[in-house]
């Protein structure tokens, strides 16, 4: 199913509310803000509220626009027929999502977009963004550029994950995933975007065997934690 009938209901852009969050967006970088207006015109970009625990995108669509969180917060999720989850992303506000379906077109989005709060999501469709208009307008090569830019990051956080992922063990997983967090904060002290429920499901793991490894783990004085909060105690785990 495409997703024209389910995003009919969206609103034209009021620019004037997002203007500062959309200059300081990667897909608008290098594009003066007084240009902004007349960028998203071209684009026919539009908006849509969601309410907490409501779906963006359902798994099988085939879509042609690609969504950026304006307010709120989201999450990808894939589960399975026996309705196991795996969440491969949590977005927050200026967050990208579904661009790499919007470019390719025919394939099936395999995963759903969940609103975990009430959330304002802006829509463009993929195609305005990568191909000149007929009025030329001068940004559609900053956009072409920044596109590639952000497909280039995706991939690299994609085999990030696959990191994590191709340890044997629930511990192994999570010191993977614990030292890749406190390099990306550049700090021994950081904090998790995830609760355990939400932690497990993105390592694919389960929640109980993960929180007996995090007691292990801290009964051994390799980490402390409280909560979301998470404290590298060995040289070598960094």
């Amino acid at each position: 199913m495409e997703n024209k009938d389910r995003i009919k209901d969206v609103v034209p852009m009021d620019v004037s509310s997002y203007i500062e969050l959309l200059t300081n967006i990667s897909l608008f970088e290098g594009i003066e803000q007084n240009d902004i207006g007349g960028m998203l015109g071209c684009l026919q970009a539009s908006k849509k509220k969601f309410l907490k625990n409501e779906t963006i995108l359902r798994a099988g669509e085939v879509i042609s626009q690609l969504g950026i969180i304006l307010t709120g917060r989201g999450q990808i999720i894939r589960e399975d027929i026996m309705g196991n989850r795996n969440i491969l992303s949590n977005l927050e506000v200026g967050d990208m999502f579904a661009e790499a379906f919007a470019c390719a077109g025919a394939q099936r989005l395999p995963f759903q977009v969940v609103a975990i709060t009430d959330c304002t999501v802006m829509f463009l469709d993929y195609r305005r963004i990568v191909t000149t208009c007929s009025s030329s307008c001068y940004f559609h090569t900053s956009l072409i550029h920044n596109m590639m830019k952000i497909l280039a990051v995706k991939n690299v956080l994609l085999t990030q994950k696959m990191e994590h992922m191709t340890k044997r063990s629930t511990r192994e997983k999570l010191l993977s995933y614990l030292s890749e967090q406190a390099a990306k904060s550049n700090s021994k002290i950081f904090k998790v975007p995830f609760n355990r429920q939400e932690l497990a499901d993105y390592l694919c793991v389960d929640r109980s065997a993960m929180s007996n490894e995090l007691s292990k783990l801290k009964d051994e004085g390799l980490i402390d934690f409280d909560r979301s909060d998470f404290r590298l105690l060995k040289e070598q785990l960094e």
